[in-house]
């Protein structure tokens, strides 16, 4: 996708993101630029977060420079669950002549999107988390309609005009609309159970889920705060914003021994998410998650610390934490 909108002129040459991006979005831009003969080191602009947790609009517009090409931003960070002001951040790179992508692998299927209204170029995602289609599930894109036309960075199979594709010829000619960006033929059994997932969300509507979701996690940050578990000896942080509209679906929960904490949650039964370095990530499912389950949750956090259950778990992460 971005290999569609990179294109190193001058002195626009360099991309912008964030230090706080998913691992695979900087290494698919450090690639990008390699590709285009440049060096990630000077070419690509990590903006930096003060607190570790979260990063400031105005600092990523700071960056946004006459030398700046391309920028991709998280619609949700990944570990604090920080939803960015999209539309201040479309309008900044607007005037500036700057193509802006999202990765919204964290927010597609806990927050809206309108893409449209925002203005925003183009955006991606995978199906798996909140949308719950299960791993390998077919991702998504999104190209906004002034873009339709382009020529992918890549042609690919499926990409090709459908009216078309059969003819099988050489001369590549792409689908009208987003479509062409498309490159190999979709796995039918991910695909189905992402229809059947999307379904549930059109019934439910994405409104109401939103509405749900910030009220579940409103509700965890007052439980742990409530029950004393930020304060000693239980030692919690939520290292999510405050505001609940700033956040994404999920609430980042710190502790010094959180890879052991989530750990103990398993063998509970409690399925959490553990990110470097010190971050259990609670990730309520507004389409089936209860509030009684929020309240067990933080019960058994409670109860791992005064049984001291995580000292018994091996020092380490699993595979997949």
């Amino acid at each position: 996708m971005t290999t569609t909108f990179y294109r190193p002129e001058g002195r626009r040459r360099k991309i912008v993101a964030t230090a706080l991006d998913f691992p695979s979005d900087v290494y698919a831009l450090q690639s990008l630029i390699r590709l285009h003969g440049g060096n990630p080191e000077r070419d690509l602009v990590l903006v930096s977060s003060d607190d570790g947790r979260t990063v400031d609009e105005a600092a990523i517009i700071a960056a946004l420079d006459d030398q700046v090409a391309l920028a991709l931003l998280p619609a949700v960070l990944y570990r604090s669950g920080q939803l960015l002001d999209i539309p201040r951040l479309v309008a900044a790179a607007r005037t500036r002549g700057i193509s802006l992508g999202f990765d919204c692998a964290h927010s597609i299927g806990a927050i809206p999107h309108t893409f449209d209204d925002w203005d925003v170029d183009w955006a991606f995602w995978c199906s798996y988390k909140f949308l719950n289609a299960g791993p390998g599930a077919t991702g998504g894109l999104y190209v906004n309609r002034r873009h339709w036309g382009m020529a992918p960075g890549l042609a690919g199979w499926w990409g090709y005009d459908k009216s078309r594709q059969f003819d099988m010829v050489h001369d590549w000619q792409g689908a009208g609309a987003a479509g062409a960006w498309q490159i190999s033929t979709p796995p039918l059994l991910a695909t189905a159970a992402l229809r059947g997932s999307l379904r549930l969300f059109h019934e439910a509507g994405i409104e109401t889920l939103r509405a749900k979701s910030l009220a579940q996690t409103t509700y965890l940050v007052a439980l742990l705060r409530e029950s004393g578990l930020t304060e000693p000896p239980y030692d919690f942080a939520i290292g999510s914003p405050a505001a609940p509209e700033r956040r994404g679906g999920h609430l980042a929960v710190e502790h010094a021994d959180a890879s052991r904490i989530a750990k103990a949650l398993k063998a509970r039964g409690v399925i959490p998410d553990f990110r470097e370095p010190n971050v259990i990530r609670l990730a309520p499912a507004p389409l089936y998650t209860s509030y009684h389950e929020l309240w067990q949750c933080v019960q058994a956090l409670r109860e791992i610390i005064d049984r001291g259950e995580h000292l018994r778990v091996a020092v380490g992460r699993e595979l997949v934490a």
